[in-house]
């Protein structure tokens, strides 16, 4: 054993080779992981939180709904993230005449050989962005639910996998209704987070205008200079040491304590199920990698309960009248479900 491997000189005798070779593989998945933190914030800027929810979702292979008004940099950080991750990338734009072939893929026939062939659509990619996802009608928005949760899409009675890792990644605007169509319970569902992206601060926008009026791309930011840093089997990798982090049973029992309390919450007409305890304990683990931890903190659970709960939770009429929201009622109960002292 090399004494790189070891931090603590005092810990080399107690310390198995196992043991050490796993705290260096999580120390580097740390730093790639912290390292493509600061090259998304060299093309996003003034969204850093933002940025960190990605990335959770990232390390824990689960999907991102992103909501904000027009001009905040939604799509540029999906094409910021795409740039830094080496695995292939589609996009689709949803529109009201978009069909569910479009998206999954269809049945062609083939003149030369006489036959059908099936031609796969852009879910059969590692990263894919579905831009204005609410701008498209249920029926379309269907067409996600089966790849998002069996990561495989089912045409002409075939099951065929998509690539892996996958993650979709949709963006919408919250502001403007007309034309669209709000996505289903069971569709926000299979989202792990809900984020959303709001104004930067003055310093930030000040930053942002200087970089964007140099750049020659009229008012966009360009991406091209980011560098490409995880290839598909590095973010393989990074996901399976993020779920192999361990988790202490108070943080496991505090995660679904938080998920039981909005089924009873005076002021919520519908609570967060199952899995959004099971997003809690992922998304804590991810955050826990993402800050170089050896395992999973009560804060690292905290950190990402919002944006695990706010899309899987609904406002009783009272509280919608009175002009609560309802990161408002999440947030007194996180402040009032007593988190372990570990």
């Amino acid at each position: 054993m090399t004494s790189e491997q070891i931090s603590d000189p005092s810990q080399a005798e107690v310390a198995s080779p196992a043991a050490a070779s796993t705290a260096t593989q999580r120390q580097r998945a740390s730093q790639l992981a912290q390292a493509l933190r600061l090259e998304l914030q060299k093309a996003v800027v003034g969204q850093v939180a933002v940025i960190d929810d990605v990335l959770t979702a990232l390390l824990a292979g689960g999907h991102v709904l992103v909501e904000g008004v027009p001009g905040l940099g939604k799509t540029l950080l999906v094409r910021a993230l795409a740039r830094c991750f080496g695995g292939e990338f589609s996009r689709i734009q949803f529109t009201p005449d978009l069909m569910p072939s479009d998206v999954t893929g269809h049945a062609v026939y083939d003149m030369q050989s006489e036959q059908f062939k099936l031609r796969k659509g852009p879910v059969f990619t590692n990263l894919l962005l579905a831009d204005e996802i609410n701008r498209a009608p249920a029926k379309t928005q269907a067409a996600l639910l089966e790849v998002m949760q069996e990561r495989q899409v089912t045409l002409e009675g075939r099951a065929l996998p998509v690539p892996q890792p996958f993650l979709v990644l949709a963006t919408q605007n919250p502001i403007e209704q007309e034309g669209t169509y709000p996505l289903p319970e069971a569709e926000l569902d299979r989202f792990m987070l809900k984020l959303r992206m709001d104004y930067p601060t003055a310093d930030e926008e000040l930053s942002l205008v200087r970089q964007v009026t140099r750049s020659a791309r009229a008012d966009m930011l360009d991406v091209a200079p980011l560098r490409t840093l995880v290839q598909a089997r590095d973010l393989i990798a990074l996901q399976k040491i993020a779920s192999e982090l361990p988790v202490d049973d108070q943080v496991l029992d505090y995660a679904v304590r938080l998920a039981r309390a909005t089924r009873s919450w005076p002021g919520l007409a519908m609570g967060a199920g199952p899995r959004a305890s099971i997003a809690l304990v992922r998304g804590g683990r991810a955050r826990a990698l993402l800050r170089g931890g050896d395992f999973v903190l009560p804060d690292d659970v905290k950190g990402c309960a919002l944006a695990v709960l706010r899309h899987r939770v609904r406002l009783s009429p009272e509280l919608d009248i009175e002009g609560l929201s309802v990161d408002q009622v999440l947030q007194q109960i996180l402040d009032q479900v007593p988190a372990p002292r570990l």
